[in-house]
């Protein structure tokens, strides 16, 4: 991680915008960062923090970073470059905060805003720029804490080294410790794992209660199951911690029991069942003799009460012959009565008739009419004004249609009217509608000719900006083919400068070479002698005439790369200066901007060409709407004088038929109304005649029904009408008499043939029988029985109750084993890995003893420094040594003491001891957890205060460990206000407190 700029707006103490150049601070690896108290000096590390992770070191709220010395309407906002993981990033933030409407009065909350931006060599047109990455506050995050690898708290603890805090490290104890480690390492899946395994302990101690309790409750079960007899085994009951062996030992003891039980219960209930069939047999024989006894009693009971009914029913019997004598005479009084109806009807019907007749006659133009005619005569009379009336009927049914016809020629004629009038005002508007369509006529014909040039230059245009965008493409190859011709050149001049070192060393050696091709007796080709004393050994890097060969095909090779390297340059340049002439020397924006101008404008123009064929159609549908609309006046006038004669020929005709209606209707309403009034009198005439007729038949055949019914009532014995009368029964009463005498003659019957019964006889001959003790000593038999029977059944179900219990405690043991067997491992590793006494000797849990081990390298890391801060008199050690009390053991830190050659704790250094201790071990801590988290460089460092507790001496070796991490590429930046280091660190940033806001400024020790 580098830090390059930050840039603070109303931010903490600053009002203003406050820029902050750490490229030129960090350029001789030590800055300053000084001020007086309270200006703002460590509120440059909080603005570093809070862009980093959106939060302030600490527990301060990430809220409250706004300046009180800002405007009210200037934004706080963080805005940092910074590099990480080999990729330059600005990001910027700006918490929520309130700032004054636009308008009206009052505030308004601004949200809080993450903006992630990237650099890259093409952000767009081939041309560097920022790149954004994101806008949300998780994403960014996320991002930047990958990118960092560590947390916020880690942060603070490697990089931000706060006032005070990274003291806290060496003073703390090894829970404090641990707590700190645990968020700097992540050790959490150690943790993790404990509460896992402590977890899973707790779970198998479940399993292992639930376990018991299952056999606790199938004990229980067992003892509820074989009742009474588990009291005689109740010495050999298992206690509640008992084996699954021994429960299943008592379970089958119990079965035993219960089994004899059943053979017992089983012979008891045969004997019961053999006393219950007797008594049983005893019972049925009583009951039947009962019954029949009881049968010849009721039928004697029956036959003297029967006989007693039927000498009471001689009356009746009497009046039900009577009855039927007279029902036999039924139809001749039907007849009768129905011809007394008809008279009374036929009368009545008459005298109605009359009086509607004598009311209809008294109207005056009836009595005009009629006079004193008779019926006869009146009726005649009707039928000839009724056809006069039809006749004048027909005329009134003319004069309603010609009004109707009158009123529909008046509204045609209003319409033709309208349409006369409506097609003239239309036609005097006819010349401007034609002008103004031939105005948009003439600009759509403009239009379309200026739409083919516009087309043409489109055309020509986009071939350029086709071209341009080639140019630009070709101008990125050209660049990347000129590095590769300049690097092939390179390989090329190589390869050669190796073949000719070669050809050189070749040469340099060649007498070994040579030498190798003596043979003994073989005269040397050099100088012809053949004996060879001495000859020249090869070296051990003896170049070959092989290994000149490689070179030199290896610079063949490189050659012919950079000349194929080369021509590709040289198309790619005719290729990029025929493009940049297609362009005519215009870049893409440029011919891009024209493009777009030319698109509007052809927008503009095909809008208005395309309203070239509708304008022509517009122009073409209102001629010939003018033609239509002369044609339709000519036929308004034309159809107004035809409709003008045919109203005046409607009007006479009607004048002619209004005087003949009148006369016919007289004094009524219309025609209709006096035929109505004509026709409904010649009914009520026609009526009377027709009742005085019905009148006259009726009578007679009343007088001949009364004849006949007098002649058979006398015949039946009947002394007159009101005798037969009087011996009628209605049908209901006279079937209900039949069938009571019916049933009492069958019941005598009945009762007669019960007595005759040979059974019935010999029953009552018999003594009394006596059912009741034969069913008591059935009753006794059966309860005998079914006590038996349950005893069985409870002794069987126990049997059975205890086979299942023993079942389920033979399949519960034999999955309880294992349980138990797994709970006593988990609870032996729980305990070791919780640092538990008993199975842990150092009392360390999991996550201490692994954090033990990051501590010792921390301790290491930090001893290195320290040493050349104490003169070689001090070094850190790691102690896993037990501690007093409970207290867990394994993260404590002891100062081991050169001069004294004693370890002792750390709380026994002085103050300025106690600094550059603390110090040491914090950039111990800072290189440790940088391994940690994937060896990330962290390339500054900050470090707030402690300076003022050092002498001179230790100053001076302080400075110089810290001098020493630009070893590492680091950059340290000291927070401080101490007067001696603003002449021993070069590169300052001085911050000012002022009334109205803090400022920075960029010194350097000359300054100071």
């Amino acid at each position: 991680m580098r830090l390059h700029q930050l840039t603070v707006t109303a931010f903490g103490p600053f009002a203003s915008t406050e820029r902050i150049d750490f490229d030129r601070l960090t350029a001789s690896g030590l800055f300053l960062l000084r001020g007086a108290t309270g200006a703002g000096k460590s509120s440059v590390l909080d603005a570093v923090c809070y862009a980093l992770y959106g939060e302030l070191p600490g527990s301060r709220r990430s809220n409250g970073v706004r300046s009180d010395h800002a405007d009210q309407g200037r934004r706080t906002e963080v805005v940092l470059e910074a590099t990480l993981g080999g990729r330059r990033l600005e990001i910027t933030r700006s918490p929520e905060q309130l700032r004054p409407k636009k308008r009206g009065s009052g505030f308004t909350a601004d949200k809080a805003q993450t903006l992630l931006r990237e650099w890259a060599a093409d952000a767009g047109e081939g041309e560097p720029g920022w790149v954004a990455v994101s806008k949300s506050h998780q994403e960014a995050g996320e991002e930047l804490t990958r990118l960092l690898g560590m947390s916020r708290d880690q942060f603070c603890q490697v990089v931000l080294l706060p006032q005070g805090d990274f003291a806290r490290f060496l003073r703390a104890d090894s829970k404090q410790r641990a707590d700190l480690l645990g968020k700097l390492f992540d050790t959490g899946r150690f943790d993790q794992l404990e509460r896992w395994t402590a977890e899973r302990r707790l779970r198998q101690e479940h399993e292992v209660q639930a376990g018991r309790q299952k056999l606790r409750d199938l004990a229980a079960r067992a003892e509820e199951a074989a009742g009474p007899l588990a009291a005689d085994a109740a010495a050999h009951r298992p206690d509640e911690n008992a084996s699954a062996a021994d429960v299943l030992a008592w379970a089958a003891m119990l079965r035993g029991t219960a089994a004899e039980r059943v053979t017992a219960t089983a012979l008891a209930l045969e004997s019961a069942e053999a006393a219950r069939t007797r008594a049983r047999t005893r019972l049925d024989a009583q009951r039947t003799l009962a019954d029949r006894q009881h049968r010849h009693r009721s039928a004697q009971q029956d036959h003297l009460r029967l006989a007693g009914a039927d000498r009471e029913s001689a009356p009746d019997r009497a009046r039900l012959r009577l009855a039927l004598a007279a029902g036999a005479l039924s139809p001749l009084r039907t007849l009768h009565q129905g011809a007394l109806a008809a008279h009374a009807a036929a009368t009545a019907a008459e005298s109605a008739h009359r009086v509607t007749l004598t009311a209809r006659a008294a109207a005056p133009w009836a009595v005009q009419l009629l006079g004193d005619l008779e019926p006869t005569a009146a009726e005649r009379t009707l039928r000839t004004e009724a056809t006069r009336l039809a006749e004048a009927r027909a005329d009134e049914q003319r004069h309603s249609r010609l009004l109707v016809e009158r009123d529909e020629l008046a509204a045609e004629q209003k319409r033709a009217d309208d349409l006369a009038e409506e097609s003239q005002d239309w036609l005097s508007g006819f010349d401007d509608q034609l002008k103004q369509l031939t105005v948009d006529l003439d600009a759509a014909r403009d239009a379309h000719a200026l739409l083919a040039r516009l087309d043409s230059r489109h055309q020509e245009l986009t071939a350029r900006q086709e071209a341009a965008r080639r140019h630009r493409s070709l101008r990125a190859a050209l660049s990347a083919a000129e590095a590769r011709v300049r690097t092939l050149t390179d390989a090329a001049l190589d390869a050669r400068a190796r073949t000719l070192d070669l050809q050189e060393r070749r040469l340099a050696g060649m007498a070994a070479e040579l030498a190798a091709q003596l043979a003994d007796g073989e005269p040397c080709r050099v100088c012809g002698s053949p004996e060879h004393p001495a000859p020249a050994r090869p070296s051990a890097d003896q170049v070959t005439a092989a290994d000149e060969q490689r070179a030199r095909a290896a610079q063949h090779a490189a050659e012919a790369e950079l000349d194929a390297a080369k021509h590709r340059l040289g198309t790619l340049q005719v290729d990029a200066a025929a493009a940049e002439t297609a362009a005519a020397g215009r870049s893409v924006a440029e011919l891009t901007a024209i493009l777009d101008e030319l698109t509007a404008e052809r927008r503009e123009a095909l809008h208005t060409a395309e309203r070239l064929v509708p304008l022509g159609q517009q122009v073409e549908r209102l001629e010939q709407e003018r033609r239509a609309r002369h044609e339709r006046l000519r036929q308004a006038g034309e159809r107004g004088a035809v409709l003008a004669d045919r109203l005046g020929t409607v009007a006479a005709e009607l004048d002619t038929l209004a005087g003949r209606i009148a006369a016919a209707r007289g004094d009524a309403p219309s025609v209709a109304a006096r035929a109505a009034a004509v026709d409904a009198l010649a009914a009520a005439v026609t009526a009377v005649l027709d009742a005085a007729r019905t009148t006259a038949e009726t009578t007679h055949r009343r007088a001949e029904a009364t004849g006949a019914l007098e002649r058979a009532a006398a015949d039946a014995g009947f002394a007159d009408l009101s005798a037969l009368a009087a011996a009628e029964l209605p049908a209901h009463r006279r079937d209900a008499l039949q069938r009571q005498f019916e049933q009492l003659d069958a019941a005598l019957e009945q009762a007669a043939a019960r007595l005759a019964d040979p059974e019935l006889r010999a029953a009552a001959e018999l003594p009394s029988a006596e059912p009741e003790f034969a069913h008591a000593a059935e009753e006794h038999a059966t309860a005998v029985l079914r006590a038996a029977d349950t005893a069985h059944r409870t002794a069987d179900d126990r049997v059975a109750a205890l086979a299942r219990i023993t079942r389920d405690l033979t399949a519960l043991a034999d999955a309880f084993a294992p349980v138990l067997d797994a709970y006593a491992r988990i609870s032996r590793l729980a305990a070791l890995l919780a640092g538990a006494p008993a199975e842990n000797a150092l009392r360390m849990r999991l996550e201490s003893y692994v954090l033990a081990a990051r501590l010792e390298q921390v301790a290491a890391a930090a001893s290195q420094r320290l040493l050349k801060m104490s003169g070689g008199r001090y070094t850190l050690v790691h102690s896993d040594g037990l501690v007093s009390g409970t207290k867990r053991s394994g993260l404590s830190l002891h100062v081991v003491d050169a001069w004294t050659g004693r370890e002792r704790d750390t709380a026994t250094l002085s103050g300025g001891e106690s600094f550059f201790a603390s110090l040491a071990l914090a950039l111990g801590l800072a290189d440790v957890v940088t391994d940690e988290a994937g060896g990330m460089p962290l390339d500054t460092l900050f470090i707030d205060e402690g300076f003022g507790t050092l002498d001179e001496n230790t100053l001076e070796e302080v400075m110089d460990v810290l001098d020493s991490l630009r070893e590492r590429d680091r950059a340290v930046g000291i927070v401080s206000h101490v007067a001696d280091l603003r002449t021993r660190i070069p590169a300052q940033l001085l911050v000012r407190k002022h009334r109205h806001g803090s400022t920075v400024h960029h010194t350097t020790r000359d300054d100071a």
